[in-house]
């Protein structure tokens, strides 16, 4: 796939890549990023989470949100406006649980991170709502 806009590899994980870095990760981070699962609303570490810095996937550490985009969505999980950059999220459509939504995955390992909604801030009206357990934040130096 080549790089992104950002300059950062997008050639997807393979199976066994994906295997390997899904080895360290607990019950509960599998179960959100490997089986598409959601962690409980107001229970994520990274709710209230106000430092600067950059949400990683936590299976292949891709940069996918900035906390410059971050925003309290009253929803009790992380929620962003915009991704990094556009590239790193690959969507799909979700109609499981009897609705239609866009589920949101990490374009280079494919894991689940969560959903978007057409309900967010400006200045792009989207709320990115994502499992604190997908991601791992990288404080700016």
């Amino acid at each position: 796939m080549g790089s992104s806009a950002a300059g950062y590899d997008l050639t997807p994980l393979t199976e066994a890549q994906v295997q390997e870095k899904a080895a360290g990760l607990t019950p509960e981070e599998r179960q959100v990023l490997l089986d598409h699962g959601t962690e409980h609303p107001f229970c994520g570490t990274l709710l209230d989470n106000k430092l600067d810095g950059v949400y990683h996937c936590r299976l292949c550490d891709l940069p996918l949100f900035s906390s410059s985009s971050k925003f309290d969505s009253g929803t009790g999980w992380p929620s962003f406006f915009q991704p990094f950059d556009p590239e790193h999220i690959r969507y799909i459509d979700d109609t499981s649980l009897g609705m239609t939504r866009t589920e949101v995955r990490c374009q280079r390992c494919d894991s689940h991170l969560g959903h978007v909604f057409p309900d967010g801030p400006p200045p792009t009206g989207r709320r990115y709502c994502l499992n604190s357990v997908a991601l791992v934040f990288r404080e700016k130096d």
